[in-house]
């Protein structure tokens, strides 16, 4: 018994680094691993996937606060398209054919990574605007983060914020229709459609998901999908671990994290599209 505690808290403590470097919650990394390697029933896994992702937004997001690099205004003005959608998406569960929404949101995820390598290529991660957007000027959600890779401050204006929350809707939509979580679609509308910096993008992301799946996980407790012996670990590893890849992201240049991000990204919309074809 005490050795599966110990290697809970180690996937744990993997799941929260990595979750908290990419914004992506550190569900995804929970789920195969403990399905797959620990042979834990699917519904239990999804159970400790939630915990995971609110254990990795608490920790990570206090971190990125005391550091001022997450943009607090442009998370809880999207978090009302996302809310939005959630809702939706559950109201319209079983209306809409759900092959068809994996395969549409799977592809979006592969024409992000695609997006995501591009700017790789190119090497620009800040865009200054000629024209500042109106919208984004009149709710001061344009920003500032002290890079400390650069040692220095960035300053960076958002865009697109029509485009990013119909993103923020649609992310919300595949987390009620679907049980999935929207982590991707988050940093890819900050990222891509409104052009932040994925520092910034990264830790917006982790702060927006962690209230998305605060609401989820009623649901997932009262149906008995939470198991404590399982999550309690799990959450303990991840704190730790999503404190440590907050500082560790802060640290490193934002090409290392996008390089490792485009690859999760194909995976995740590849897996996508095959699940909506049958093919998983």
């Amino acid at each position: 018994m005490s050795n599966d505690i110990l290697i809970l808290l180690l996937i744990g403590l993997f799941a929260g680094t990595m979750g908290a470097i990419l914004g992506l919650g550190g569900g995804i990394i929970i789920t195969p691993i403990v399905t797959l390697a620990l042979g834990l029933e699917i519904k239990y896994a999804i159970g400790a996937s939630i915990i995971a992702v609110i254990a990795t937004s608490s920790g990570a997001t206090i971190a990125f606060l005391k550091d001022d690099v997450l943009n607090l205004r442009v998370a809880m003005f999207l978090e009302i398209a996302t809310t939005i959608g959630a809702i939706a998406g559950a109201i319209l569960t079983g209306v809409i054919n759900s092959g068809f929404l994996y395969v549409l949101f799977g592809s979006l995820l592969v024409f992000s990574s695609w997006n995501m390598l591009r700017k790789l290529r190119a090497g620009q991660e800040v865009l200054q605007l000629t024209h500042p957007d109106k919208i984004a000027t009149r709710f001061k959600l344009n920003d500032s983060y002290y890079d400390k890779n650069l040692k220095a401050k960035i300053d960076y204006q958002v865009e697109h914020i029509p485009t990013g929350l119909s993103i923020m809707f649609g992310a919300g939509l595949a987390s009620g229709m679907l049980g999935i979580g929207s982590g991707a679609f988050k940093v890819m509308a900050l990222d891509n459609a409104m052009k932040m910096p994925l520092k910034p993008a990264s830790a917006t992301s982790n702060l927006m998901m962690g209230v998305t799946a605060a609401a989820s996980a009623t649901v997932y407790f009262f149906n008995g999908s939470i198991r404590p012996d399982i999550a309690v670990p799990l959450a303990l590893g991840i704190l730790v671990g999503a404190t440590i890849g907050s500082r560790i992201m802060q640290l490193l240049p934002s090409k290392i994290i996008r390089a490792v991000f485009i690859p999760v990204l194909l995976y995740l919309g590849l897996q996508m599209i095959l699940k909506g074809t049958g093919v998983l």
